[in-house]
């Protein structure tokens, strides 16, 4: 499986955000994407999955070009930054639904054993980060889109996600974007810098500081 997001222009009253955007992933491969804040990366997401329009945008799945929003391919999950379960939904309701088994989630997620037969407001916000993140990973599709999984979240469990990321990009193509860049880095096999509107591949880590990113001497 592989997805390219071709040709990405976004403009917001006349102000060009993205110009041009090009990035690929491929299952097998986690592909990073890191910008400052407001540079357009959850934008490139929403714009991929199909809930927001941009002024032009070309998706390709496996060479062949998609014709209508992403989330109607059910090819897709999405992350996105603000919670998407509604909060008079029960916990064992949601890993129904998204075809997930509860079990195999409270092995690696103990703590919250307790909480299958809650409903979602009665969690706190990195407890209910957790099971969306866990959810999104794991629901069968192809392509998962992350944003900022890591944010929210209790240093304790952050490692635990990126092994789950790791895990599950054996069978999936799985494009992640977090402030955090410190794990991005560090799960990415590929990563884009998104600067001006524009991606740029980054070939070696060093880059990001030549691009202004990072301060000089950071990842020293």
């Amino acid at each position: 499986m592989i997805i390219e997001i071709d040709n990405v222009e976004l403009y917001f009253n006349n102000k060009s955000v993205l110009n041009g955007v090009y990035l690929k992933a491929e299952a097998g491969k986690i592909t990073g994407i890191l910008g400052s804040n407001g540079c357009g990366k959850s934008c490139l997401l929403n714009i991929s999955f199909g809930n927001l329009k941009a002024k032009y945008s070309l998706i390709r799945i496996n060479n062949t070009p998609i014709l209508k929003p992403l989330y109607q391919t059910k090819l897709v999950s999405y992350l996105p930054q603000h919670h998407f379960i509604p909060n008079k939904m029960m916990i064992k309701t949601a890993f129904k639904l998204f075809k997930v088994d509860w079990d195999v989630f409270v092995n690696t997620f103990e703590t919250l054993t307790p909480y299958k037969n809650f409903y979602f407001k009665k969690l706190s916000g990195g407890e209910r980060r957790i099971i969306e993140i866990y959810l999104t990973l794991k629901c069968p599709r192809k392509i998962v889109f992350l944003d900022e999984p890591f944010s929210h979240v209790a240093p304790l469990y952050i490692e635990k996600i990126k092994a789950l990321i790791e895990e599950e990009k054996q069978k999936k193509a799985i494009v992640i974007t977090d402030h955090m860049y410190e794990h991005i880095i560090a799960v990415s096999d590929t990563i884009y810098l998104l600067k001006n509107g524009c991606t740029k591949l980054i070939d070696n880590v060093k880059e990001l500081e030549d691009y202004k990113y990072l301060s000089i001497g950071t990842l020293d």
